[in-house]
């Protein structure tokens, strides 16, 4: 009989170098303190509690739900003026914390924007003048949790979604769009770009990027790119239904992806189909299969699946919507949104360290988790998901503890009459771009319309998130 939570694999949850020390130093509350509630959905655990409104400490407004003695600032909203003189962009979705240093932290944040739009940043940061996605870089005072300054970085690029830190300083952007120069078709919309798009972009701690596309890691619908420290490799998901891929590019010389690499996609062993009809804490050994063309974006049937179609053709297994993708030491985890017998969303751990694939979480019920997105560890041993489903009802984002109990940490309850230009009901926006400052005390994260980031700080404790 399954667990209403099946327990994870401890010693691999733990796998980051601060999270994994405080865990062993400290002690991890056992489950069994974590009393779920009456009332809870099935699989849930307690958690921090009950959520309750919160006032926004920039506005004051109610904007989101979380616990008793949480607070939060919200900054960088959609319009709202740069240091550099231009607007801030919309659709804010991945993120990163790339630097820290004394009381200043830098963020760099994607903006998802779907060609319908002017380029919000032309001249020489931008890849092509017909696109209007791209990134921005936050100075943060890690003291206040208040942004300093923010600046354009990348422009010109499409949909860029999520992304991942390097641990040389830098930020990989992904596009989530398969598009050739010329006219071309976007969720039935009729486009013409100058440039091809389906890419992942560095972006450096320091100045603007190159608005030069890593052409090695492939054109396809990117959704995550990190770096696992050790080996260098970038692991990278895809966002694409009804099939994707999970991939590994091996860069020829370590830390510098731009001199090119080999592409390759994963192989679990006697399991072609990962989609469907597992159970958790199944554990699969893992070879990896070339991507010849790495460029040949579209398929036979001119759909955004080229990529992916030769991972299958050579060997490779199936997902589903593959989003978040985190590195923690050797173990990479990631995220299938709609994967699972109930639809509702996967979470998976690849072990670097003997190439070995595990199921670690899968949603029961839509109304245990439906749809996560991004995810992050925390550094006191926590995955915090994203939540980004199509139900117009209010978003959360979750935490999940060592031993599988999956609780609700905040819920988006933004309604605005005016602000910043902004009137209506927000609240049913996907929360993206999780990500932590590395002492733990803030956690920064973006609503994606109308389009800001919060800081949110409070009685963190170990073991949850």
């Amino acid at each position: 009989m399954t667990p209403a939570h099946p327990p994870l694999d401890r010693r691999r949850f733990l796998q980051l170098g601060g999270a994994a020390a405080a865990a062993t130093a400290l002690g991890l509350a056992p489950v069994g303190r974590l009393l779920a509630r009456a009332g809870l959905p099935h699989g849930r655990v307690e958690g921090y509690g009950p959520l309750a409104p919160v006032a926004d400490l920039a506005t004051g407004l109610p904007l989101l739900m979380l616990p008793a003695g949480f607070r939060y600032r919200s900054f960088g909203w959609t319009g709202t003026p740069m240091a550099d003189g231009l607007a801030t962009p919309s659709h804010h979705d991945g993120m990163g914390v790339v630097h820290a240093e004394g009381d200043r932290l830098v963020l760099v944040r994607n903006h998802e924007c779907d060609g319908t739009r002017a380029n919000f940043a032309p001249g020489p940061l931008s890849y092509d003048p017909a696109a209007d996605g791209g990134t921005t870089t936050l100075l943060v005072d890690a003291a206040t949790g208040e942004l300093r300054e923010a600046r354009a970085s990348l422009s010109g690029t499409l949909r860029n979604c999520a992304g991942g830190i390097t641990p040389w300083g830098s930020w990989l952007s992904c596009e989530e769009a398969v598009l050739d120069a010329g006219p071309g078709t976007l969720f039935g919309r009729e486009l013409r770009m100058d440039k091809p798009h389906g890419f992942v972009f560095e972006v450096p701690l320091h100045g603007a990027a190159s608005a030069e596309p890593l052409h090695a890691m492939g054109q396809r619908l990117h959704e995550a790119a990190v770096v696992h420290a050790a080996s260098g490799d970038v692991f990278l998901t895809e966002d694409n239904d009804p099939v994707a891929g999970f991939y590994r590019f091996e860069p020829a010389v370590k830390g510098e992806l731009g001199r090119g690499g080999r592409l390759w996609m994963l192989k679990a062993r006697g399991a072609p189909d990962l989609r469907r009809g597992r159970r958790v804490g199944e554990r699969f050994a893992v070879e990896w299969v070339p991507v010849d063309e790495p460029l040949r974006g579209f398929g036979p049937e001119g759909q955004p699946d080229g990529n992916v179609g030769q991972g299958l053709a050579n060997g490779g297994s199936a997902f589903l919507r593959l989003e978040g993708c985190y590195a923690a030491g050797d173990t990479i985890w990631f995220t299938s949104t709609s994967g699972g017998d109930a639809g509702a969303g996967q979470v998976w751990a690849y072990d670097a360290a003997d190439a070995s694939l595990r199921l670690a979480y899968e949603s029961p019920a839509q109304e245990t988790l439906y749809y996560p997105d991004n995810v992050v560890l925390s550094p006191r041993g926590g995955l915090l998901l994203c939540q980004d489903s199509y139900r117009r009802e209010p978003q959360s984002l979750f935490g999940l503890d060592a031993e599988g109990g999956l609780f609700e940490f905040a819920r988006n309850a933004t309604r605005l009459d005016g602000l910043h230009g902004f009137s209506g009901d927000f609240s049913h926006s996907e929360w993206a771009g999780a990500c932590f400052s590395p002492d733990g005390r803030w956690l920064f994260v973006n609503l994606y319309t109308p389009g800001f980031t919060v800081a949110i700080t409070g009685p963190w404790r170990r073991g949850l998130v």
